[in-house]
């Protein structure tokens, strides 16, 4: 089967005490569940760091201005869903000043809005222990990236 291939950011947000946020879906599918960061599919025409910040202004209402233009750049190489993703992915990181900062979902589709549990801020220790799936790569490493 050919691999699914996508351009694709991801936004590793930083409150003012070092958690991160996750989104916690559900497949309405198979049920099953899934932690990610927020970020989405590049648009033709679209920077990854103009997608990283509308995704992050769609997905949570978060002030976009707080993404900083480095990323680190992960390969992707893995099956979810019964089908092969694979490419690279950029993650991006927002730092904002203050602790768990307010989420307001602004443009999510009715579709999506049905299968978000819920926002959480996690302190990266705690990122093994939630419990459903986390979105590959390994978040804990990619936090590490942006903290070391």
């Amino acid at each position: 089967m050919d691999p699914v291939y996508r351009p694709a950011v991801r936004v590793i947000c930083f409150d003012a005490d070092g958690r991160i946020l996750l989104m916690h879906w559900e497949d309405p599918s198979n049920g099953s569940r899934l932690w990610e960061p927020p970020g989405g599919g590049i648009e033709p025409g679209e920077t990854p760091l103009e997608t990283a910040r509308r995704e992050l202004s769609e997905e949570t209402g978060l002030d976009p201005a707080a993404i900083g233009p480095d990323f680190v750049d992960v390969h992707r190489d893995t099956w979810w869903k019964g089908r092969r993703f694979a490419g690279d992915e950029q993650f991006f990181t927002a730092r904002y000043g203050t602790s768990r900062p307010q989420v307001v979902r602004e443009g999510l589709l009715a579709y999506e809005q049905s299968e978000l549990l819920e926002h959480a801020w996690v302190l990266p220790a705690d990122l093994n222990s939630l419990p459903d799936r986390l979105e590959p790569p390994n978040l804990a490493e990619i936090c590490a990236a942006f903290t070391s």
